[in-house]
């Protein structure tokens, strides 16, 4: 019987195959399956690891399977092989709208020791520092995420909370590839990216155009410069006020992620780690 949160027999007959095994070449791992689980109960519930049910056996080997599949990069593997695995049959529907959301920090995800913690590896792909932030509202962090058109997230990145949207716009979609499952160039061209006014600006209409449709309103100072210009002003950007509609599928997406309380509140100390748990969650939003 499968136990609220917990992996469904369809989501573990896909993320099976892609693990390593659970035998062989050593003492026997603890069954995969049910430290998924303690992990997933750890993001749903935002509970200390130590607090734990002991139907999940001890939380020190799920804390450390978190640990060990961030390392070797497994959790975005995962993510990765259901993405493709939708694309294949047509699923995903390549309208990406990005938006971001700040997260505050609780007081123990500050104070990671450098050079400690999920590996010297993992810490590569932090770009600044741990992505805490500190303004007056305390510590937090920004997620920056581009979803599909049915607000499945396709990537995100972490910055500390204070930090710029449009900076991460590029590198956002330029993070966007999706292998195909026979011969072929991974698919990281979106039909659309649709944003609010947070990311419009005229270099950054400039940079989008050049590469792809981009929908986003200008804000009330920009229409006012432009009116203000008369003839000179030069002809003003087009926007599709019905494609902007369907900006909202991530604003849903957060909703959705926000619903693990360990994501709602950030409470690990490494961004990676972090990460890891938003990559998990991510999974589970497909695989639903």
């Amino acid at each position: 019987m499968v136990g609220r949160g917990e992996l469904t027999d369809r989501a573990w007959a896909v993320i099976e195959p892609l693990l390593p095994p659970v035998s062989g070449g050593g003492r026997r791992w603890r069954d995969h399956r049910q430290v998924i689980n303690a992990i997933l109960w750890k993001l749903r519930t935002g509970a200390p690891w130590r607090d734990q049910p002991e139907r999940y056996g001890l939380w020190e080997t799920a804390h450390e399977r978190l640990r060990l599949w961030t390392k070797n990069g497994t959790w975005d593997k995962i993510l990765d092989h259901v993405i493709v695995k939708d694309d294949a049959v047509g699923d995903p529907e390549w309208v990406v709208s990005v938006d971001s959301s700040v997260v505050r920090a609780h007081r123990h995800s500050a104070g990671a020791r450098k050079k400690r913690g999920c590996s010297d590896e993992v810490e590569a792909i932090v770009v600044d520092g741990e992505e805490l932030g500190r303004s007056r509202g305390g510590l937090s962090t920004k997620i920056h995420l581009a979803v599909d058109g049915r607000g499945l997230p396709m990537r995100f990145l972490l910055t500390a909370g204070q930090a710029g949207d449009i900076p991460q716009l590029v590198p956002l979609l330029n993070g966007i590839s999706i292998a195909r499952l026979r011969a072929g160039r991974p698919r990281s061209r979106p039909d659309a990216v649709i944003a609010d006014k947070a990311y419009s600006l005229p270099s950054t209409r400039e940079a989008m155009r050049r590469r792809i449709n981009f929908v986003s309103p200008r804000r009330h100072d920009q229409i006012a410069r432009r009116t203000a210009k008369g003839s000179r002003g030069g002809r003003p950007p087009t926007f599709d006020p019905e494609a902007y509609k369907q900006r909202n599928v991530v604003k849903r997406c957060f909703n959705r992620l926000k619903q693990f309380r360990d994501l709602a509140t950030r409470y690990a100390k490494r961004a990676a780690c972090y990460q890891a748990e938003l990559t998990i969650a991510a999974i589970v939003l497909w695989l639903r």
